[in-house]
């Protein structure tokens, strides 16, 4: 009887296990996502450090882009830490609790990340097909009726699949084969069906991050005809959306192989799978400040003299 209801405890402990099958060669790993961790850092805090300071930057376009590096600097520090531990020193232990609240936050950071784009689009479909009632468009109480029903939209999808996660008996096992609370990585360890847990976890990703691209592409789509037909010079803008639509389809394939793999048979080898998980999250952390920030000329002015000036503080001492 006591062996009976062992068997249908749920674990309330858990182990990531992620990259295991590298075994001595895990440590390794410590080093090019610690150099990416820094990177991310570094360069979403200087980004954010120009937008708030310069007030010249202080319009709609450039808060957005502040907007983006907030989230790109606050994503990586709900799992990277931990998981750089657990290269080191075999930290890898995390109780069911911690595991929700990680689990919560990175999806959630992780939806703002493309949120964030279309809101950038829709930024931009203003500024150059509406350029007279940009502003208006622009002004905040305006723009807020775009903001605040994707973030409930956000928020929802989010609360959902972590509730019906935390809802699910863990009997099967408390290894998880990731790096961090993945939301499948966690289900795939409970007894009994977890079907609407995939699909709700399935439908949280065509309706967060492939719904923003279809709604990025196709204002794109309108940018790029507007732009031809009236043979104004487009060619800044036209380039800065081609950008947005290369890095977001990068973004979005690594997400789908990433989902997609925990629900459809294929040969794909854990530590792949790992990996790509990881990356949807951390590859825009490290890419968006150059893309978004540094490949924009008034961002890249002041980069260049707030670095030129600390240098030069810094050499007025042995002068």
């Amino acid at each position: 009887m006591e062996l009976r209801r062992d068997n249908v405890s749920s674990h309330k402990h858990f182990i990531l296990d992620g990259f295991n099958e590298l075994g001595a060669l895990r440590p390794v790993l410590f080093v090019p996502f610690s150099i990416m961790f820094i990177v991310s850092l570094f360069a979403n805090s200087l980004l954010l450090y120009i937008i708030i300071s310069q007030r010249s930057l202080h319009s709609p376009m450039y808060i957005l882009i502040a907007g983006m590096a907030f989230v790109d600097l606050s994503l990586p520090l709900f799992f990277v830490p931990n998981m750089l531990l657990s290269f080191l020193f075999e930290w890898r232990g995390i109780s069911l609790g911690g595991c929700l609240v990680q689990m919560y936050f990175v999806h959630f950071l992780g939806t703002c990340q493309s949120t964030l784009l279309l809101w950038m689009a829709l930024d931009r479909y203003f500024a150059i097909c509406t350029p007279l009632y940009y502003h208006e468009c622009m002004a905040l109480p305006r723009f807020l009726k775009f903001v605040i029903p994707l973030l409930i939209r956000n928020v929802l999808m989010i609360t959902l699949v972590v509730t019906l996660a935390g809802r699910l008996s863990f009997c099967t096992g408390n290894m998880i084969n990731h790096c961090f609370c993945e939301h499948m990585a966690l289900v795939e360890l409970a007894c009994g069906s977890t079907a609407i847990n995939s699909l709700v976890g399935l439908l949280t990703v065509f309706l967060i991050p492939v719904a923003d691209f279809l709604f990025i592409t196709t204002s794109y789509i309108v940018i790029f005809s507007s732009v031809l037909s009236s043979g104004k010079s487009g060619v800044k803008a036209l380039h800065t959306c081609v950008t947005h639509i290369v890095v977001m389809s990068v973004s979005l394939t690594i997400i789908l192989v990433a989902f997609l793999s925990y629900r459809i048979r294929n040969g794909l080898p854990a530590a792949v799978r790992v990996f790509f998980s990881i990356m949807y999250l951390f590859f825009p952390s490290c890419f968006n400040p150059i893309i978004y920030g540094i490949r924009t000329t008034e961002i890249r002015q002041h980069i260049l003299k707030t670095l030129t000036c600390c240098h030069s503080v810094q050499t007025v001492p042995h002068s």
